[in-house]
C-alpha cells in the first residue's frame, strides 16, 4: 500500500471527556511498530463496554480516547515481526488477545493470555507504552487494545483474529465481543445436549447469543428469564420456549424455574451481572447434572452466596470469559459457523447509522433500544 510506512490522517470520534458526545475529529494514525498491524476499519457495532466506559462512572477515567472494540476491518499494513497477516486480509480487533507463548495459550483449556488479556485502564500500546493516535501532536489514548472508532487503527498482532474473506464484514463484526462472548458460554463452557433444558437470565444482546447457542444445540426447552417483558417476543426469534418474568412471582426465581422443569434445568447461563441473578441461575439447575454458567461481571463488591449442599449435590458452577475463544485460533471457526448458516447473526443487528451518526448508536444503546447498531465508517 501507498501509505504504508506513513502516517495516515483520517476521521475518529474522539471521546474528550467522560458521558459527552463523541466528536468527529482528524485524526493522525502512526504506522504500526514492531508486532502491531494497522487496521481500516469497515463496519464497528457499539457494545454496552464502549458505553459503561464513555460514562467513567465506577472506572478510571481515561481521555481523551478513541473507544469502540466490536468491528470488522482489511489490514493495511503490519509492523516488524508479523508474519501471520498480510495487507488485504480481513479481520476481526479482540479486546483480549492471544500471544500464543504464554502458560495460558499453551493450555488447550484457557483463553486468558498473560501479555494480552483486557487491560481497561491501559490507553497506549503495549510494546512502547505509546499512543498511535494523535491530533496536533497531542496523544489521544486507545481503548481495550481496539479503538474501532477511527477509520484506522493501530492493533498487536496477538488481537487480530484472520477470517474468512468471503464473510460479510457487517455481520461478522459482531463476532468480535459480544455475540461470540454468549454464544461460547454456552457452546464451550455449559455444552448442553440435544434435548436438555436451558435456562438463560438476561436477553440484551450476550443472552440472546447464549440462548442461540441453546437453539443450535437442540434445546428442547429454553427458558429466558428477564425483568423488563417486552424481551419476551424478541426472544422468540433466538428459541426461546418460556419467559418468565421474576417480578411476576412472589417466590425467589430459581424456585419458579425448579417447579416448572420438576427439578431443575439442564443448564443455566447468566448474563445480566446481577449477584442475586447469579445465585439464582446456579439454584435452579438440577441436582446431579446440572450446570450453570457465569457470564456477567458483577460490581466490585457483589458477594455470591449459597449453600455448599447445592454443591455436595452435584450442581456444577463455572465461569467464562469470552466465551472461552481463544481469539486468533478460535474466532475464525466461529465465522464458519455462521457461513454455513448454522449460526444466525442478521438478527442482532436493529439498526445501522453511519459513521457521522455515531451518537445516535449511543443513544439507542442507553434507551435500552435493539440489540446491535452496526456503524458504517463508509458513508
Amino acid at each position: 500500500m501507498a501509505t504504508a510506512g506513513k502516517v495516515i490522517k483520517c476521521k475518529a470520534a474522539v471521546a474528550w471527556e467522560a458521558g459527552k458526545p463523541l466528536s468527529m475529529e482528524e485524526v493522525e494514525v502512526a504506522p504500526p511498530q514492531a508486532m502491531e498491524v494497522r487496521v481500516k476499519i469497515l463496519y464497528t457495532a457499539l457494545c454496552h463496554t464502549d458505553v459503561y466506559f464513555w460514562e467513567a462512572k465506577g472506572q478510571t477515567p481515561v481521555f481523551p480516547r478513541i473507544l469502540g472494540h466490536e468491528a470488522g476491518g482489511i489490514v493495511e499494513s503490519v509492523g516488524e515481526g508479523v508474519t501471520e497477516l498480510v495487507p488485504g486480509d480481513h479481520v476481526l480487533p479482540v479486546f483480549t488477545g492471544e500471544c500464543k507463548e504464554c502458560a495460558h495459550c499453551r493450555s488447550e483449556e484457557s483463553n486468558l493470555c498473560d501479555l494480552l488479556r483486557i487491560n481497561v485502564d491501559r490507553g497506549v500500546m503495549i510494546g512502547d507504552g505509546q499512543s498511535r493516535f494523535t491530533i496536533d501532536g497531542k496523544p489521544i489514548f486507545h481503548f481495550v487494545g481496539t479503538s474501532t472508532f477511527s477509520e484506522y487503527t493501530v492493533i498487536h498482532v496477538g488481537c487480530l483474529a484472520k477470517i474468512d474473506p468471503e464473510a460479510p464484514l457487517d455481520k461478522v463484526c459482531l463476532l468480535s465481543c459480544g455475540i461470540s462472548t454468549g454464544l461460547g458460554a454456552t457452546l464451550n463452557v455449559a455444552k448442553p445436549k440435544k434435548g436438555m433444558t436451558v435456562a438463560i437470565f438476561g436477553l440484551g444482546a450476550v443472552g440472546l447469543a447464549a440462548m442461540e447457542g441453546a437453539r443450535m444445540s437442540g434445546a428442547s426447552r429454553i427458558i429466558g428469564v428477564d425483568l423488563n417483558p417486552a424481551k419476551h417476543e424478541q426472544a422468540k426469534k433466538f428459541g426461546c420456549t418460556d419467559f418468565v418474568n421474576p417480578k411476576d412471582h412472589t417466590k425467589p426465581v430459581q424456585e419458579v424455574i425448579v417447579e416448572m422443569t420438576d427439578g431443575g434445568v439442564d443448564r443455566a447461563v447468566e448474563c445480566t451481572g446481577n449477584a442475586d441473578a447469579m445465585i439464582s441461575a446456579f439454584e435452579c439447575v438440577h441436582d446431579g447434572w446440572g450446570v450453570a454458567v457465569l457470564v456477567g461481571v458483577a460490581h466490585k463488591e457483589a458477594m455470591f452466596k449459597t449453600h455448599p449442599m447445592n454443591f455436595l449435590n452435584e450442581r456444577t458452577l463455572r465461569g467464562t470469559f469470552f466465551g472461552n475463544y481463544k481469539p486468533r485460533t478460535g474466532l475464525p471457526g466461529v465465522v464458519d459457523m455462521y457461513m454455513r448458516k448454522e449460526l444466525e447473526l442478521d438478527k442482532f443487528i436493529t439498526h445501522s447509522v453511519p459513521f457521522s451518526q455515531i451518537n445516535t448508536a449511543f443513544d439507542l444503546m442507553l434507551k435500552g433500544e435493539g440489540l446491535r447498531c452496526v456503524i458504517r465508517m463508509e458513508e
